[in-house]
């Protein structure tokens, strides 16, 4: 097909692991295919609105002050970026939104900006979509794939339920890789101030989990593309630590989807679809589904390293049928 523009709204270039990250792949696959790539940092985004002369309608124009860029997997000269220009983002024909979380209101604000020009130029993923899933309240739509969970802010519910289930994870809900994630076991004396420190400093209400001890073994990310299961990796987390984040020392492992795995994409594939979410990643822990990240999922080099299998390619390839 002719070649694709591209906006890559993404952090900065500087700052990635051209081992590691998702969205380098996914540049390196655009650029081999000819399209055409620009980078912007999500405070470039402006949107313009006004009378055209006379009044008889109204502009809109979604604009980024954006680099045209070309990647290249050499460390520490892995990019070069051309002289800035405003982008005209409706002229694109594809928006890639891969800037990294926290998912908050400066992150909801930019969905609802690029809305503005999605579907006309294809935004992936789905702005909206990627708005009313966030990532760890989307998993609390399937409770029969998840292990026991509360969210809350009422403190005698979490305590209830660290009475019950002895063994927990407390998560802050809009947190990202693994950041502030503890466990605290049934004799543990540092619930009470752990809950004070982040209820101090947040207004956010927690999720708490019954601790899993198939963390252990790993947590296994796998990637639907277009809500079809192509891919995972087990991450197993380091001696002395509770999270798999690879983030924080996790180990990546070659995995393969079991019959559960199975069974739990095929429950949520067909969702993940229709709502336009085409390149997500989920959490497996054991029997249960713990997460489904939507907003900038990771794992694409990892699994392409242990078995060969090029997903960014396969995304690429859905991009592509879409936009045609």
């Amino acid at each position: 097909m002719p070649p694709l523009s591209v906006a890559v709204q993404m952090d900065p270039m500087e700052l990635i692991s051209i081992e590691g990250d998702s969205t380098f792949a996914l540049m390196l696959e655009a650029q081999s295919r000819g399209h055409r790539m620009w980078h912007y940092d999500v405070k470039s985004l402006s949107l313009r609105e006004g009378v055209v002369r006379g009044g008889a309608r109204r502009e809109e124009r979604l604009l980024a002050r954006a680099r045209p860029v070309k990647v290249q997997r050499e460390r520490g000269n892995h990019h070069a970026f051309e002289d800035a220009q405003l982008l005209d983002l409706s002229r694109m024909d594809v928006v890639l939104m891969r800037q990294d979380p926290p998912f908050d209101m400066a992150y909801i604000t930019a969905t609802h900006l690029l809305e503005h020009i999605h579907p006309q130029t294809l935004v992936v993923n789905d702005p909206a979509s990627v708005r009313n899933a966030p990532e760890k309240i989307l998993v609390t739509h399937y409770p029969e794939l998840m292990p026991p969970t509360l969210i809350t802010w009422d403190l005698e519910a979490i305590r209830s339920f660290r009475l019950e289930h002895r063994d927990i994870v407390v998560k802050p809900l809009f947190g990202n890789g693994g950041s502030g994630v503890f466990r605290i076991r049934e004799d543990d004396e540092n619930l009470a101030a752990l809950l004070e420190m982040h209820f101090a400093r947040s207004r956010e209400p927690l999720m708490i989990q019954r601790y899993e001890p198939a963390v252990r073994i790993g947590d296994k990310r796998i990637i639907l593309i277009d809500g079809e299961p192509m891919g995972a990796i087990n991450r197993v987390p380091a001696k002395g630590e509770a999270r798999s984040n690879m983030h924080v020392g996790g180990r990546a492992e070659k995995s393969t989807l079991s019959a559960r795995d199975r069974e739990i994409c095929e429950r949520i594939g067909p969702s993940l679809r229709e709502q336009g979410l085409l390149f997500v990643g989920i959490d497996v822990i054991g029997d249960y589904l713990t997460e489904i990240n939507v907003t900038s999922p990771t794992g694409l080099q990892e699994i392409a390293r242990f078995d060969g299998t090029n997903l960014a390619g396969a995304i690429w390839d859905k991009i592509e049928a879409k936009v045609r």
